[in-house]
C-alpha cells in the first residue's frame, strides 16, 4: 500500500512514507468516518510529540518535511485538522501550498493535552495532562480553566509546575507569540512556563511581533492562533467556519509575507474536528446507574465507578453505546497504549474506569461539563478526523 497521503491540488508530497498513515476517504469529511478501529498515536513515528526536537534541531527528524538551515517559525492553528485541510483546501490556498504531509496528535484528541505534548514534547503518560477534564485530589479539575467546580482557581492549590513537572520546550526559552490574555493562566504557566510570553491583542500585532523576532534574531519562534478552533465549537463546520478558514489562510500569508528570506514556517496544529450538531447523547439508565461520576468530554467521556462495578459498567456501556462508540476499561487503553509509556500511578489516578469514544457524530452529556454556549464542532475521540493534523511548510 502507498502510505502517502492523496494530495489536494498537486501541492503535498511527503519527504518520505509514514509507516503509521492510513487512506482517507475521498467522500466530503465534516465529521467522523466510521473506521475499523481508533487511529492511535505515533508516538516518535511523525507525532505531536516529535515536532518541538525536530523543529529546534535538538533530535532527529520525524516530520514529513525538509528542514532548513535558517530561522524557523512553527505557527499552531489550534482545531485545523489534516482531513478539514484536504476538504476545504480551495479555501487555503497558501497553506495548501505549502510542503508536507499529516501527523498524529495525541490521545485524547483535545487542546489541553496535545498543546502540553507538542511543547514538552512528551506523551500524556509522561506530562500528566491527560485530558481537559480529569480527576485530580478527588474532584474533577479543567486544565483549561486551571479550576475544580468546588474550589473554583486552582493556580494556588493546584501549582501547575507540580502538576506538570517537565520544563517545556526541552529547557530552552523561546518566544512565544500567543493572546496576550493567556500570559497568567494556569494551564500556559503548565504548558509554556520558562518561554518567552509575547502577547497579542490583534491579529496584525501577532504578524509583527512573528517578522520583529526574526528580525531580530531569533532563530526558533512559537506562534499560536485559535480562531479555528472557536469559530468550529461555536457554529460547526458550516458557512462561519469557511469563512475563519478564508480568514486563517490569509493570516498565514501575511506572516509568511512580513518574514525575512529564508525563513522556514511550518504549520501543525493539536487536532482535528467533528460536526456534531447533534443534540448530546445521555448514558443509557442501565449504564448511568452503575457510575458514581463523569469526567473527560463529550467524545472521550470517562465514567467512574466502584472497584467491583468496572466489568458491569463496561458491558452495559458495550451494549448500549458500542454502536456508536468504542468502549475500553482504563487497564485496555493503557494496554492499547493510547496515551504513551511511563505513566506513573499518580497520573493512573486521573483518568477514569470506562471510556466511551464516539466514533459517529455525538457527544456524551455531561450536567457538570458546561461553558458560555453549546458546542457544535467537537474532538477528544481517535477518529482520522480528529487524530491528523497538517506537519506542512513552506521557507519565505
Amino acid at each position: 500500500m502507498d502510505a502517502r497521503p492523496k494530495s489536494c491540488g498537486g501541492h503535498w508530497t511527503l519527504r518520505r512514507p509514514l509507516a503509521h498513515l492510513m487512506p482517507m476517504s475521498d467522500a466530503p469529511n465534516n465529521g467522523a468516518v466510521v473506521p475499523g478501529a481508533p487511529i492511535s498515536p505515533a508516538y516518535g513515528a511523525g507525532c505531536l510529540t516529535d515536532v518541538m526536537p525536530s523543529v529546534s534541531g535538538l533530535g532527529e527528524n520525524r516530520l514529513p518535511i525538509e528542514l532548513e538551515s535558517g530561522p524557523r517559525v512553527l505557527l499552531v492553528l489550534d482545531g485545523l485538522g489534516w482531513e478539514q485541510l484536504q476538504q476545504w483546501s480551495h479555501l487555503m490556498p497558501t497553506v495548501s501550498a505549502f510542503q508536507g504531509g499529516p501527523i498524529t496528535t495525541v490521545a485524547p484528541s483535545t487542546t489541553a493535552t496535545a498543546l502540553t505534548s507538542l511543547t514538552t514534547s512528551l506523551p500524556p503518560s509522561q506530562h500528566g495532562l491527560v485530558g481537559y477534564r480529569m480527576m485530580v485530589d478527588g474532584s474533577v479539575f479543567n486544565c483549561l480553566r486551571w479550576s475544580t467546580a468546588e474550589r473554583g482557581d486552582c493556580r494556588s492549590s493546584i501549582p501547575p509546575s507540580i502538576l506538570q513537572p517537565f520544563d517545556p520546550f526541552q529547557g530552552e526559552s523561546i518566544p512565544l507569540v500567543t493572546k496576550a490574555e493567556f500570559r497568567r493562566s494556569g494551564f500556559s504557566e503548565a504548558h509554556l512556563r520558562g518561554g518567552r510570553l509575547v502577547g497579542y491583542r490583534t491579529i496584525a500585532v501577532l504578524v509583527h511581533e512573528v517578522a520583529r523576532l526574526v528580525r531580530e534574531g531569533e532563530p526558533v519562534v512559537y506562534a499560536y492562533y485559535d480562531g479555528v478552533d472557536k469559530v468550529a465549537h461555536e457554529y460547526g463546520l458550516r458557512s462561519e467556519y469557511e469563512a475563519e478558514l478564508r480568514f486563517a489562510d490569509r493570516l498565514v500569508a501575511a506572516v509568511v509575507d512580513a518574514l525575512p528570506t529564508g525563513t522556514q514556517v511550518i504549520l501543525t496544529a493539536d487536532h482535528g474536528q467533528v460536526d456534531c450538531r447533534n443534540p448530546m447523547v445521555r448514558l443509557h439508565e442501565d449504564v448511568a446507574d452503575l457510575v458514581d461520576e463523569l469526567s473527560g468530554e463529550a467524545r472521550f467521556r470517562w465514567l467512574h465507578c466502584a472497584p467491583d462495578k468496572v466489568d458491569a459498567v463496561r458491558e452495559a456501556a458495550q451494549t448500549y453505546h458500542g454502536d456508536d462508540s468504542w468502549v475500553r476499561s482504563c487497564d485496555e487503553i493503557l494496554d492499547e497504549g493510547w496515551f504513551g509509556s511511563g505513566m506513573t500511578s499518580d497520573v493512573v489516578d486521573r483518568l477514569g474506569d470506562v471510556a466511551l469514544l464516539p466514533f459517529t457524530n455525538i457527544g456524551y452529556h455531561d450536567p457538570e461539563d458546561t461553558g458560555p454556549f453549546e458546542l457544535i464542532g467537537r474532538h477528544g475521540s481517535l477518529t482520522a478526523a480528529e487524530m491528523y493534523v497538517p506537519c506542512v511548510s513552506t521557507t519565505a
